[in-house]
């Protein structure tokens, strides 16, 4: 004898698609609100305003002929690899991209291969590292995510 399909079989279909999608979204929630870092620009109206100024930054940053490159070594220290720059200086900060450390400033010292180094390493863990060099009163600003 085959049993139909009743109205106990339709309730267990309906409550597991339905936990199921919300399982789904809670899981999703879950995982967004863990990872997100934060807003890009606070206020985008104004940073579509300054647009133009950065790309003009940008254009008078590549006409300086510097070759300036970040990277970070096997002690965790920044470095800034330089050519072109000549005896530049440079400082920086280092932000955890998802805010779980506060920032750390960074202080740059001239390095054995020439180019510069920072005095204290970075911690552990992925960062966004933003370094302003300066030399011969123009100023080039460099922005990577070093791990």
């Amino acid at each position: 004898m085959s049993r139909g399909f009743t109205g106990r079989h339709m309730l267990a279909v309906m409550v597991g698609f339905f936990g199921l999608v919300v399982g789904v979204n809670i899981t999703m929630a879950t995982f967004a609100s863990r990872t997100f870092g934060g807003t890009v620009v606070d206020n985008s109206y104004v940073a579509s305003q300054q647009f133009n100024g950065w790309l003009h930054a940008a254009r008078a940053q590549a006409g300086y002929g510097w070759q300036a490159r970040l990277g970070v070594d096997r002690a965790r220290h920044v470095t800034v690899a330089l050519a072109g720059a000549g005896s530049a200086t440079a400082t920086g900060t280092a932000h955890h991209p998802l805010g779980g450390a506060p920032d750390v400033a960074l202080v740059f010292a001239p390095g054995s291969d020439g180019g510069l180094r920072s005095a204290a390493p970075l911690p552990p863990g992925r960062w966004l590292v933003r370094v302003a060099v300066a030399h011969g009163g123009r100023t080039a600003r460099l922005a990577e995510t070093l791990q």
